[in-house]
């Protein structure tokens, strides 16, 4: 993709910066002459900055501004490792609620919604994103957070929330409770926009049909702001991203060159007004790839595909890799087959044993779906797997991120 002149003026202005002050980036960028760099492809000799890099500056190493500039922290929602931590300036609050007001309106979300918050606050960047991007389009805000079940669906039938906003395992949670309780009719849900973790189209659809709501995709991350920097539109064709804020690439994720617009590969961000922490050349570990061409919606924004997958996600069996996103696929061509599904691969008897729990349809016939399931992983993937068919519910639901895969070898 092209590097546009105001993109490469706010880069240059950011190295600048960076590299005539003492901070992570002065070290990070050391022997290299900023003023050398004059085209995009000088730019794309730069140096990644890789998560490794993020935690080695634990605490606030990757502050890029006086103490006194910054008013809030945030840090990832991994659970291992040292945590990644994330200094934001007044201005960096302000510029995310603008594109996360952006996403909103991309949605046709206006300030006579009613918008139920419910991925978690406090160090994580999800609820206090989707509630400060409310705030700024003027619509109402139901600050829920996550769990207690009872006391959601409470909220969203007495306050007629017409927008859901939730991870998608979530909002399946929500979904399947509402059905189970025979209150449909009760809801008033009209939007649903869904982020923090990928998600099968078999999972979309039944979100969709159960809830009776138009779903939209929101992406971000918690080292590049949080969740607000792209949302996908009505089209449903991939996520338009907020070009005057990130600049993004895509690139080999073994090899690091530069893909052409269209082929899969690692995303990689440089934020270009970023104040507190700023990045350059982020990879991301998120699959996708540049969508080319105009949006039928008339946005100018450029699009990703939705996310594909995580470079870390993959797991080798047998000689063969697979990511989640591959099983997905397969079970959504599978009559009878729901979206949930839990991967499990073990060590035992010097080889490695798969095995893929999967709900069924309560009308599905278990040792057909045995059959069916197994023969089509086997097509698709490539490996025999034994294949173990639960009721609809069965498996766990997360009001976080769902884990799918567990790999049990090491």
């Amino acid at each position: 993709m092209k590097m546009k002149e105001e993109q490469f003026r706010l880069i240059k202005q950011q190295l600048k910066k960076l590299t005539s002050q003492d901070c992570f980036y002065k070290r990070k960028l050391e022997g290299i002459d900023v003023d050398s760099i004059q085209s995009q492809e000088d730019f794309e000799k730069l140096p990644f900055t890789w998560k490794g890099d993020l935690r080695e500056a634990y605490p606030l190493g990757l502050m890029a501004v006086p103490e006194e500039e910054i008013v809030r922290i945030h840090s990832s929602s991994g659970t291992t490792g040292t945590p990644v931590i994330i200094p934001y300036t007044r201005q960096d609050v302000e510029d995310w609620a603008e594109m996360f007001a952006r996403c909103y309106k991309t949605a046709g979300i206006t300030d006579l919604d009613r918008i139920h918050i419910t991925p978690g606050y406090g160090l994580w960047t999800a609820g206090i994103g989707f509630q400060n991007g409310a705030e700024k389009l003027g619509a109402m805000v139901i600050p829920m957070g996550p769990g207690n079940t009872d006391k959601q669906l409470r909220m969203m039938v007495d306050m007629k929330s017409t927008v859901l906003c939730a991870t998608s395992s979530y909002a399946l949670l929500l979904a399947e409770e509402i059905a189970k309780r025979g209150i449909g009719d009760q809801i008033c849900l009209k939007k649903g926009v869904i982020g923090s973790e990928r998600w099968g189209e078999k999972m979309r659809k039944r979100i969709a049909d159960e809830l009776g709501v138009k779903l939209y995709d929101i992406y971000g991350l918690t080292e590049v702001y949080g969740p607000g920097i792209g949302i996908s539109c009505d089209y449903e064709c991939g996520m338009h991203m907020w070009d005057d804020f990130v600049y993004f690439e895509i690139v080999d994720p073994k090899t690091g060159e530069i893909l052409p617009d269209g082929e899969v590969g690692e995303l990689v961000i440089t934020t270009l007004k970023k104040q507190g922490a700023p990045l350059i050349r982020y990879r991301t570990h998120d699959l996708t790839r540049i969508i080319t061409g105009d949006c039928p919606c008339g946005d100018p924004h450029p699009r990703i595909d939705t996310i594909l997958g995580r470079t870390d996600d993959m797991v080798k069996v047998k000689g063969v890799n697979i990511f989640p996103s591959q099983i997905e696929e397969m079970l959504s061509g599978v009559d009878g087959a729901s979206s949930e599904y839990q991967f499990m691969i073990d060590h035992m008897y010097g080889k490695d044993i798969c095995t893929l729990f999967v709900e069924i349809n309560a009308d599905a016939n278990a040792y057909n779906m045995e059959a069916a399931i197994q023969s089509a992983f086997k097509s698709k993937i490539g490996i025999t797997v034994n294949v173990k068919p639960v009721a609809i519910g069965d498996l766990p639901r997360s009001e976080k991120k769902s884990t799918r895969v567990f790999d049990n070898r090491y």
